[in-house]
C-alpha cells in the first residue's frame, strides 16, 4: 500500500486508518510557537459516516486506501440490497441497504450514481447533487397560496417524504437534494 507523508495531505484523499477507510473532510496544519508542527484532520469514514478527528505530527505516514469510484446505474432493489449496473462493462454489484443508510428513499430506477470500492467491495454510493422526482401525494394548492416559507409535507414517487412550498400539486415534478432531503424547485417535465 501507498504511504504519504502528513504535509502531503488534501481534502478529499481516501486513507485507511486502523482497517477502515476514511475520507479527509477538513484539516489544519498548525506550528505551535513551541514543539513539533502537526495536523490536526476531519476524517469522515466512508463504511459507516462517523466523521473523528485526529492529530498526527508532521513527519508521520498516512497510508492511502485500496479505494475506487465508479459510475454505475441504479437498477433495482430486493429489500436487503441495492443493486447498481456499470454501463460499460455490465457488471452489478450489491450495497446494503445498511450502507445506503436515508439516501435509499431518492434511489428511483435508472439513476447514475457514483458507487464507491474498497478492496474491491461496494460500500457506498454518492447520488447526483439534485434528483428530479414526481409528487404523488400532498395537499392541493390553492391559487393565491403564494405565501414564502410556508411548507406542507409530500410524499414523492420514491416514497420520500420531504416538505414543498404550498403551490406544489400531485403530479408536479420537483428538484430534491439528496443529501439533505430538501426541495429545491419546482421542474417541467417534457
Amino acid at each position: 500500500m501507498a504511504s504519504i507523508d502528513v504535509n502531503q495531505i488534501a481534502k478529499g484523499m481516501k486513507l485507511e486508518i486502523d482497517g477502515q477507510p476514511y475520507e479527509i473532510i477538513d484539516y489544519q496544519h498548525v506550528k505551535p510557537g513551541k514543539g513539533q508542527a502537526f495536523a490536526r484532520i476531519k476524517l469522515k469514514n466512508l463504511k459507516t459516516g462517523n466523521v473523528v478527528e485526529k492529530t498526527y505530527k508532521v513527519g508521520e505516514k498516512l497510508e492511502l486506501a485500496d479505494f475506487e469510484e465508479r459510475e454505475m446505474e441504479y437498477i433495482y432493489n430486493d429489500g436487503e440490497y441495492y443493486y447498481f449496473m456499470d454501463s460499460k462493462t455490465y457488471e452489478q454489484v450489491g450495497v446494503s441497504a445498511a450502507a445506503l443508510g436515508e439516501k435509499a428513499k431518492f434511489l428511483k430506477e435508472n439513476t447514475t450514481t457514483i458507487v464507491q470500492f474498497y478492496k474491491g467491495e461496494a460500500i457506498s454510493v454518492k447520488l447526483p447533487k439534485s434528483i428530479v422526482l414526481q409528487v404523488v401525494d400532498t395537499e392541493p394548492g390553492f391559487k393565491g397560496d403564494t405565501v414564502s416559507n410556508v411548507t406542507k409535507p409530500a410524499t414523492l414517487e420514491t416514497g420520500a417524504v420531504v416538505q414543498v412550498p404550498m403551490f406544489i400539486n400531485p403530479g408536479d415534478y420537483i428538484k430534491v437534494n439528496p443529501e439533505t432531503g430538501e426541495y429545491i424547485e419546482r421542474v417541467s417535465v417534457k
